[in-house]
């Protein structure tokens, strides 16, 4: 794929969603961190389900640690793996307070340090968090940049650079919701929706479904 036509998906991504956000409720970078961590194999819907109890209640490290590990367990208890991701929370928050004063640190290296954050969520995090012009790749971007040709990859890894490398500048920062968003509602796993696609001109994936 050259880069006129990478051009071009994203400045049809961008006229159909000016400004894409993430799908997670949150109002401060705690908030989201916690939202991210909860939210690894489990949607987004039952994360802001147990996250609207939650935060009203406890959104600061201080107050998270105050309610305790059994307790914080019983509001996130509909969301898979909820009792490791508690058991992170917890650490996370510990961490937060003894090494950052309790603020969520702003470089990649310090959140992955945090238990329960690997590179995908230290990227959500930079990104929507902190306005950096990081792409944190999941499933669906991973899915996306190798069915249309736009940065394939065998690994996450391999497709995290080759957007950071293809993607205009101009794109970076809202690149990430687009592609999670596009893979999330239209370009689906089983069956693409090919007819109702904005790029599907442009995607060099040889099994379109109309």
């Amino acid at each position: 794929m050259n880069a006129a036509k990478r051009r071009e998906i994203f400045l049809r991504l961008q006229t159909a969603n000016p400004h894409p956000t993430t799908e997670l409720e949150y109002s401060t970078p705690f908030e989201l961190l916690v939202a991210v961590i909860l939210s690894a194999q489990a949607t987004d819907k039952s994360v802001n389900l147990a996250t609207r109890e939650l935060f009203p209640v406890a959104n600061t490290p201080q107050a998270v640690l105050a309610l305790g590990e059994d307790t914080l367990r019983e509001y996130v208890q509909r969301i898979g793996l909820y009792q490791t991701k508690s058991k992170h929370i917890m650490q996370m928050c510990r961490l937060l307070l003894e090494r950052h004063g309790g603020e969520v640190p702003q470089t990649r290296a310090a959140l992955e340090a945090l238990p329960g954050v690997g590179r995908k969520t230290a990227n959500v995090i930079l990104n929507t968090a902190f306005g950096q012009p990081t792409i944190a790749v999941d499933t669906h971007i991973f899915r996306i940049s190798n069915r249309t040709g736009l940065a394939p990859g065998k690994t996450v890894l391999e497709v995290e650079k080759k957007l950071l490398k293809f993607v205009p500048d101009e794109f970076k920062l809202d690149a990430h919701h687009w592609l999670i968003l596009h893979g999330r509602y239209v370009c689906v796993a089983r069956k693409p929706k090919c007819g109702a696609c904005v790029i599907q001109d442009l995607c060099e994936f040889k099994q379109k479904v109309f």
